[in-house]
């Protein structure tokens, strides 16, 4: 429990700039000396404090920047310093906390076909025959010349759905890996309509406005890629196949990650996914308490699905699936640690 006074207010203020840090408040809350003002800030009442050093979830509240945006974060306590628990991300990646993970990969700076050569869609099935007669709209998410390739592809050929994926997913992360956001082709919806990932990443990153204060190289970085990282800071490249929706999915990601006073912050977006939802963006920081850490999951997902009428019913709800999907993962990752 919470001794005193005095070790509130200390962990409220190291919460404020680490919250701050992933875009959940804005920088002024940390001028705040105020213990009851930083917790009215921050909705956590002190049964909800309580409730982390027992090993529960508090969740909080994030700004959404527009209709298409589904925005939600957890935290939790976890008894392993933030370094093992970085550590352990790093090794066995994000996708050992998530059960709805297929397969993936780290995709290497010199990447080629045969860096994808783990993700597949089973040869014959209805995803792999829908994939090689799509059409411009949202079952997948796909630009126009995209769309071209597969109509050039002949769709008898032996695994024509993986070998045409894999070109898209080499092509994609080639353009991304040059241009940074510029080079992410937007999706065609058809009828002159089209979704836009590089828009929503660039509103996800602008939105992190104290990471600009306390971490402006990285945050140029990260708005800016391919931007030099700053010295201290590394990156991976990976691609997942993740069962969204009872199909599998594409995805490409880029994550940074960085380390200051003992506090580890990652910063991952994916700039590719092949159909449900049009772009993500999190960011988790761990940060010293007590023996372990105090783990903030802050999510940002971008849809069409939640956009148009009905939007305030569909936000509700998808909002709440999406709080429940990441108290699923951090409960995943303290029982990989622990």
């Amino acid at each position: 429990m919470f001794h005193n006074n005095q070790s509130i207010k200390t962990l409220f203020c190291r919460l404020i700039f680490v919250l701050g840090l992933v875009g959940i408040i804005p920088a002024q809350a940390e001028d705040s000396s105020e213990v009851t003002a930083l917790m009215g800030l921050l909705g956590i009442n002190s049964k909800e404090l309580a409730n982390l050093e027992q090993g529960k979830t508090v969740s909080f509240d994030i700004a959404e920047n527009n209709e298409k945006e589904l925005a939600a974060g957890v935290v939790m306590y976890i008894p392993a310093k933030p370094s093992k628990l970085v550590q352990y991300i790093n090794e066995k990646d994000l996708g050992t906390i998530d059960t709805d993970l297929i397969s993936q990969g780290k995709i290497p700076a010199n990447a080629t076909l045969e860096s994808f050569k783990g993700f597949a869609l089973k040869a014959g099935s209805g995803e792999a025959k829908n994939f090689m007669r799509a059409q411009p709209g949202s079952q997948f998410n796909l630009s126009i010349d995209e769309f071209k390739l597969l109509k050039s592809i002949d769709a008898a050929q032996a695994d024509a759905a993986s070998q045409s994926y894999r070109r898209i997913l080499l092509e994609r992360m080639q353009s991304y890996r040059k241009k940074g956001l510029k080079g992410i082709a937007n999706y065609d919806r058809g009828d002159g309509l089209s979704a836009r990932p590089a828009e929503e990443l660039r509103t996800a990153t602008l939105a992190n406005k104290v990471l600009t204060r306390y971490f402006p190289q990285v945050y140029k970085a990260w708005l800016d890629y391919p931007a030099a990282m700053p010295a201290g800071a590394g990156e991976q490249f990976f691609w997942l196949n993740r069962n969204v929706e009872g199909r599998p999915t594409a995805i490409l990601g880029h994550r940074i990650m960085l380390s200051s006073n003992g506090a580890e912050v990652m910063l991952s977006r994916q700039f590719y996914v092949g159909h449900s939802y049009n772009s993500n963006q999190l960011s988790i920081a761990c940060l010293p308490y007590r023996d372990g850490s105090l783990v903030f999951y802050a999510n940002r997902s971008f849809t069409d699905q939640v956009a148009g009428f009905g939007s305030g019913v569909k936000h509700s709800i998808g909002r709440e699936q999406m709080r429940g999907e990441i108290v699923k993962r951090l409960i995943n990752l303290r029982k990989a640690i622990m």
